[in-house]
């Protein structure tokens, strides 16, 4: 049942990080919760299966913390990539 709280506070961190960086109307509204979420159901279930207890402080601040560091920069690449290559099909089609 912890993992339901790991994965509503990931999702806060996504949502957070999404009004943080730059370029946000490049992506949607749901591309970094959806990164963070999915990033905290992974690192928290491997956190318990190698016999870390759900309770544990060490698996709350792994699985938080991976998933606010891969939202972070998998967001940032994310929107930057979209940049470019919109930039790149605005010289190709002629209106930049």
């Amino acid at each position: 049942m912890y993992i339901v709280l790991a994965l509503v506070a990931a999702v806060a961190i996504g949502v957070g990080i999404h009004f943080a960086l730059p370029r946000r109307g490049l992506r949607g509204v749901a591309l970094a919760p959806a990164i963070a979420g999915a990033t905290a159901a992974v690192v928290y279930a491997i956190c318990t299966w190698t016999g870390l207890g759900e309770g544990n402080p060490v698996t709350w601040l792994v699985t938080l913390a991976v998933s606010f560091l891969l939202c972070w920069v998998g967001t940032d690449a994310l929107s930057r990539l979209r940049a470019s290559r919109d930039a790149a099909a605005e010289k190709r089609l002629g209106l930049a």
